[in-house]
């Protein structure tokens, strides 16, 4: 029977593991290697990593970074950062990895989406977009560059352009919700959710179990990330690993 896919996000920084709020204040929390073998243990769904860094600062994927996650993974591995090209994403491949992200390389040239679709399947192709709201309640807007920078574009047609061009996922991210533990923004998911034919991930925000919960009753067969949710433990955030048990996804 098909469920929704409750998926842990880890953000890479200069070779470790960190975590922000708002796309800002990043702090450091561990090995991404040792992170990993936790999450082997507790036998998540599904594990996207993000170099938040490499496209922004134009620099090539770490393939050997890439390669030691791949061969520790043994769940499907989603990595994202720095992919520009074709030759790019199918070296990530040869490595072991299930699928690409890409975020501002989709937003400066929609054709590499039509690209990498042609050539490695849609199904193995994702876009990451980062998204925050207008001032005065204007709806929303795509950002790139780590949030650094505003595109114009609204995150309800880019999505509609996706599917034209053979996305096979859509991840959205709520830059304003990032490491805040307070809820996914709801009205956001909502708006994209409506238009979205392909697979569809949400992330940014979430803070309990209840908020996993919630998107499923409200949207169904999504895929639910997070980040701070699975790597923090109280109100004073010590690092800590944690996923749901079977019996715990069970009820969700």
């Amino acid at each position: 029977m098909l469920r929704a896919r409750i998926i842990p996000c880890l953000l890479l920084k200069d070779g470790g593991l960190v975590k922000s709020v708002k796309f800002k204040d990043h702090k450091y929390v561990g090995d991404p290697i040792n992170a990993v073998k936790i999450f082997n243990e507790k036998e998540v769904d599904e594990i996207v990593v993000l170099d938040i860094d490499a496209s922004a600062e134009g620099r090539e994927p770490n393939y050997r970074l890439i390669e030691n996650l791949a061969r520790e993974c043994r769940m499907p591995l989603c990595y994202g950062g720095g992919i520009k090209t074709v030759q790019q994403a199918n070296r990530i491949f040869a490595l072991g990895v299930e699928k690409i992200a890409i975020s501002s390389a989709a937003v400066s040239d929609i054709g590499l989406v039509s690209a990498l679709a042609a050539e490695v399947g849609s199904q193995s192709v994702v876009v990451i977009l980062d998204v925050k709201k207008r001032s005065f309640g204007r709806g929303y807007e795509i950002y790139i560059n780590n949030g650094k920078t505003g595109t114009g574009l609204s995150p309800v047609e880019f999505c509609k352009q996706l599917q034209e061009h053979g996305v096979g996922e859509i991840c959205l991210n709520a830059i304003d919700r990032d490491g805040m533990m307070e809820g996914y923004d709801l009205d956001l998911i909502s708006a994209v959710h409506k238009c979205v034919k392909v697979p569809m991930t949400v992330l940014g925000g979430a803070g309990s179990l209840d908020h996993i919960k919630d998107m499923i009753a409200r949207f169904g067969i999504i895929g639910v990330a997070a980040g701070s949710l699975f790597v923090f433990k109280g109100a004073y955030k010590a690092v800590l690993i944690s996923y749901p048990s079977r019996q715990e996804r069970g009820l969700l």
